[in-house]
């Protein structure tokens, strides 16, 4: 199967992204093609990725240092405590600026391998190969990575680039169903804020996308790549256009802070839920068409996606929720920024609303 090849070329970096099945085959090659230059190497991989997945991996870095850090991949592992870890090993093994980290895992692994790369030295060279349909769609681009505390998730983190990106759809074969429908959470975000034919893409093939069948899962990857690819290059630092990246994520990390973070809500089910609360509160403040609404919420109610908020939440977690989103960190006042939709491919941004309309707006969705 032909491989798929994305530039990311933002003011800080320029790197690529391979998207295609068995490509960590040719990794040695690919890294020795970019010049990527290093004597030492730390691997940080969940311990979910298949043992032989990682001896691949290993052994296409031959002749270096090769290091381990197994990880317990979650949200509560997401913390300072772990970064401290990772950095205690690359110092005892008296890593350089020159060396490299390389992540391999999910969203979560690859936020805390690229904020402890970050830090380190000011600047260690950074791989990310990302292994869930999640990371491979969304987190693995752009260059965000950080760390939860308990005010809320990624309030501690870093702008930092990787050298190179490598999405082998190969991974996906072992993800379990509710992993990939975290995945498709991002993919359908990235066309709700930014392309109607790509929505419909999904909406027409959405089966053969989940059962992963080619060339359906390497041109959805690539084009919610794209989709991110042009936003980050354009802002970087998430001064304006970038966040519209975050539709759906002010009530999603709220609903996952307030569950403190628990396995009942994963993060891809808790954008899916935000995005259903954004779209709900955007037709009820007369910003989204009722038509618009429907073709929406049909796509979420057919294919099955989480949308019920009642399950996860009750009457008593209202204030909870409204307190996290209070100190999301997109908000430069006392009121909540939320990033609305007014159709498809045509979002809202810097909307400001007090706390008070909040939590008229989740009592109303959790009394009905």
């Amino acid at each position: 199967m032909k491989i798929k090849r994305l530039l990311i070329n933002t003011n800080h970096e320029k790197y690529p992204i391979f998207i295609g099945s068995g490509i960590i085959s040719n990794l040695k090659k690919i890294i020795k093609d970019l010049s990527i230059d290093y004597m030492k190497c730390l691997i940080v991989f969940d311990k979910n990725v298949p043992n032989k997945k990682v001896e691949i991996i290993k052994k296409k870095l031959n002749n270096k240092e090769v290091y381990n850090y197994r990880l317990e991949a979650n949200e509560k592992n997401k913390n300072q405590k772990t970064i401290n870890q990772i950095l205690e090993v690359l110092l005892k093994k008296n890593f350089s600026r020159d060396d490299i980290l390389i992540s391999v895992g999910g969203g979560i692994t690859g936020d805390i391998a690229g904020y402890a790369a970050s830090i380190f030295k000011r600047g260690l060279k950074f791989i990310n190969i990302p292994t869930t349909l999640l990371a491979q769609v969304d987190s693995s681009i752009g260059g965000k990575t950080g760390v939860n505390t308990s005010q809320g998730k990624n309030l501690i983190g870093s702008f930092y680039q990787p050298r190179l990106v490598i999405s082998d759809t190969d991974f996906l074969n072992t993800l379990p169903k509710r992993e990939i429908v975290c995945g498709y959470g991002e993919i359908l975000k990235h066309s709700l804020i930014s392309d109607r034919n790509f929505f419909k893409f999904l909406n027409n093939n959405f089966k053969k996308i989940l059962d992963f069948k080619s060339p359906y899962i390497e041109k959805t990857i690539y084009h919610s790549c794209r989709i991110k690819k042009k936003v980050v290059e354009k802002d970087e630092k998430e001064r304006n256009l970038r966040k519209i990246l975050n539709f759906g994520h002010t009530f999603a990390h709220a609903y996952e802070a307030s569950l403190n973070f628990s396995k009942k809500l994963n993060h891809g089910e808790a954008v899916i839920l935000g995005m259903t609360s954004a779209l709900k509160f955007s037709k009820s403040s007369n910003f989204l068409p009722i038509n618009e609404f429907k073709i929406i919420s049909n796509h979420i109610e057919n294919f099955g996606l989480p949308s019920d908020l009642k399950k996860y939440f009750s009457l008593k977690h209202v204030d909870k929720i409204v307190s996290f989103m209070a100190n999301d960190k997109k908000n430069n006042s006392n009121k909540i920024n939320l990033i609305l939709l007014k159709k498809i491919g045509n979002v809202l941004t810097n909307k400001k609303f007090d706390k008070k309309k909040l939590k008229i707006f989740l009592k109303k969705e959790l009394s009905n």
